[in-house]
């Protein structure tokens, strides 16, 4: 879809808003990249994530649940639920995008990330669909990496291109390289300048 409206406005780069004319000036294409095996870096989470834990993983791990309906995560529950949501709905996406011969993420023995930071967890009424609404709770998060092989890294990069955990097509879960943590394969992170003071 995309390619069809960036063919269209670079056949006819006028586009208006409104009484708001614009001119396209430039098109170019985005393809974030975590780096070769051995880069390291930290991935942000540019809007909130949805991590619904079904009933049976919550009873698998000892979480309060009504049996029927989804339970939000949240940071009570520990990271492990989390983790284990995340991957598995990130196999569900390279099932459907990648060839069927290679491995998704669940099928490595070390984890997607090597660590986690959680910023924030809020609550934000949601409209699903028409005149339904519904209140899900989201986090927020700093997600540490190396990336180990060439398959761990395609896995990071489907976790870019199409983000990460549930309700991606409402804008949730979307994913930033922090280009300033960036490590490249093989070169070590440069230390602080020190701040020198000045005596008087």
């Amino acid at each position: 879809m995309l390619g069809v409206i960036a063919e269209d406005l670079d056949a006819n780069p006028e586009l208006n808003i409104g009484e708001m004319p614009f001119e396209v000036t430039d098109i170019s294409l985005l393809a974030p990249d975590v780096g070769e095996p051995g880069t390291r870096g930290v991935l942000e989470t540019g809007t909130g994530v949805v991590c619904r834990l079904p009933p049976w993983r919550c009873e698998e791990y000892g979480i309060e649940t009504d049996g029927e309906n989804a339970t939000f995560w949240e940071p009570e529950h520990t990271i492990e639920p989390l983790k284990t949501q995340l991957e598995n709905n990130l196999d569900q996406k390279h099932d459907q995008f990648c060839p069927d011969d290679l491995p998704g993420p669940s099928e490595r023995e070390n984890d997607l990330f090597d660590s986690y930071e959680l910023i924030k967890t809020f609550a934000l009424p949601v409209t699903v669909t028409q005149g339904v609404e519904m209140t899900y709770i989201l986090s927020k998060w700093r997600f540490g990496y190396e990336v180990q092989d060439d398959h761990h890294r395609r896995h990071l990069n489907l976790a870019l291109d199409t983000g990460i955990g549930g309700r991606n097509a409402l804008g949730f879960g979307f994913l930033n390289i922090d280009e300033e943590s960036v490590v490249p394969a093989g070169q070590t992170a440069a230390k602080p300048v020190e701040q020198g003071g000045s005596d008087r």
